[in-house]
């Protein structure tokens, strides 16, 4: 299962990467994508940052799982939260981003603990 944790983690990483670099550069994409959500844009720093600091703990979790499976955990949170976020605005355009990457941050989750 450790490849299976490995895959998860890359993939993950490496979209959520792009993710906080669109919020922080306000890319047009991101910023549809979160007005749709009703998200303020002073909240951009603060998720791009949210989203790096997972980035790094399921990096460093491939040395020290514990770290990745905590990071997982905290990931899979903050993807409740962007559901809600779109659920709550009405914006159903969103949910399928974010429930990929849910799913994703569980799947590097549980994969961490097998």
């Amino acid at each position: 299962m450790f490849v299976w944790y490995v895959v998860a983690s890359l993939l993950l990483a490496a979209i959520l990467v792009g993710s906080a670099l669109g919020k922080l550069r306000r890319a047009d994409a991101v910023v549809q994508n979160l007005d749709r959500a009703a998200v303020p844009h002073a909240w951009y720093p603060w998720l791009a940052t949210a989203e790096l600091a997972g980035v790094a703990g399921l990096l460093a979790g491939l040395a020290w799982r514990p770290l990745g499976t905590a990071a997982a955990t905290g990931l899979t949170l903050y993807f409740i939260g962007a559901l809600a976020a779109h659920l709550k605005a009405g914006d159903r355009t969103g949910l399928g981003p974010a429930g990929f990457l849910l799913f994703l941050s569980a799947a590097a989750g549980v994969t961490s603990l097998l």
